[in-house]
């Protein structure tokens, strides 16, 4: 896509510093990171989200995540990672290109959580109800 940084990074036509690649996938140091080694991992073909993107770059995408997460707990000695992937606007995907953001933890980083847990479990015949809406198309 033309207009589309990510497509622009894959393409070589703007810097970053890459950490993993192979034939599906580029993995970048995130610019803009949470912690230190913030890397994103982006299919090399376009998909503007989960919706679009062909299975088989989802597996991929999936698989350098796992990897980068390995090489952050050992590399970096991180105490945990962060695996985070948002599709929309809504859900707070700012660049519309799909991607996977793997974010190294360190005890006291300045993270939070995004939502708090309910203070009650859900309601069992609601949650019955919700849960029958993903089968109904």
């Amino acid at each position: 896509m033309d207009d589309c940084l990510f497509c622009k990074i894959v393409a070589g036509e703007l810097p970053a510093v890459r950490v993993y690649e192979d034939d599906r996938v580029v993995a970048i140091m995130d610019i803009f990171p949470a912690t230190r080694g913030h890397a994103l991992v982006i299919p090399r073909a376009h998909a503007a989200d989960i919706h679009e993107l062909p299975l088989d770059d989802l597996a991929a995408a999936a698989a350098a995540a796992k990897h980068l997460a390995g090489a952050a707990m050992r590399g970096l000695r991180a105490d945990g990672v962060t695996i985070m992937q948002a599709n929309g606007a809504a859900a707070w995907q700012t660049v519309f290109h799909y991607h996977v953001h793997v974010i190294p933890r360190y005890d006291g980083d300045p993270l939070v959580l995004p939502w708090r847990p309910g203070s009650a479990p859900a309601d069992p015949d609601e949650l019955s109800d919700i849960s029958r809406s993903y089968f109904s198309d």
